[in-house]
């Protein structure tokens, strides 16, 4: 049987709002009729005239942050330490072994915008597809947000992962998660009416800090995520190696054999 490759990555672009109006990418397109005068210097003499069609090269200048787009996170973003007090890894030092690898999909579309799933939902979800977490499998999580990709209300929707959530997959084993919600934690405006009401500052980013009593690393803003089914796929996802960074982009895959 061939391979079969699904892309569960999100492209690039300028005007989608994939990430609150600040952190934005930028993308400045420069096509084949308008970059002759880059070429030109590393030929002296040359005419536009003498290329094939007059047609220089097309080239893209891109401003990002490393959190623009598909990527993964590593440890050393959510908190300085990991494991309950080592120095927190960077991308560039995140074990290529993590991220390759067998995988399940949770199900949590639907949970409403705002909600934070518990170990009792993530347990529950387990039962009902059958499935016993091994040690480094990678675990996906399909929100409501999935589908709201383009739409102006992308990043608030869909629900988060809570501390007990991560935790619980982090105790068996599990190294790299991902969802394909803006934030593996719920979407920051609900969480900050929850602080205004409670002061309790361990709701912020309670997902991402779990990460302080165990090192994992997870992917945010996945796509297509339902056209996968429960389990029985592998999924790649090796980050840029960016020197001491938090985050690095990747073009994130599911393999079916």
């Amino acid at each position: 049987m061939p391979r079969k490759l699904i892309d569960i990555s999100m492209p690039l672009e300028n005007d989608v709002i994939s990430d609150p109006p600040p952190f934005g990418p930028k993308i400045t397109y420069m096509d084949h009729e308008t970059t002759f005068p880059q070429m030109a210097p590393f030929f002296p003499g040359l005419k536009k005239e003498d290329l094939p069609d007059g047609a220089a090269w097309a080239v893209e200048k891109v401003e990002l942050i490393t959190h623009n787009g598909t990527h993964l996170d590593a440890p050393y973003h959510f908190h300085p330490t990991m494991n309950k007090g080592q120095r927190a890894i960077g991308i560039d030092e995140v074990d290529l072994d993590w991220c390759f690898q067998p995988a399940v999909k949770l199900d949590f579309r639907h949970f409403s915008d705002g909600y934070v799933a518990t170990a009792r939902d993530v347990e529950a979800e387990l039962t009902r597809i059958g499935h016993e977490l091994r040690p480094l499998e990678i675990v996906v999580v399909n929100t409501r947000a999935g589908s709201r990709y383009g739409q102006d209300d992308y990043v608030s929707a869909g629900c988060g992962m809570g501390c007990e959530a991560t935790l619980y997959l982090l105790e068996r084993g599990i190294r790299v998660t991902g969802t394909d919600a803006w934030s593996w934690d719920a979407p920051f405006v609900y969480t900050a009416q929850k602080y205004a009401q409670t002061k309790d500052a361990s709701l912020i980013w309670e997902g991402h800090k779990a990460g302080r009593e165990i090192g994992y690393c997870h992917l945010e803003k996945l796509h297509n995520l339902e056209a996968l089914p429960a389990d029985g796929f592998m999924i790649a996802c090796f980050p840029v190696k960016i020197r001491g960074a938090s985050a690095g982009w990747t073009r994130a895959v599911a393999i079916f054999d």
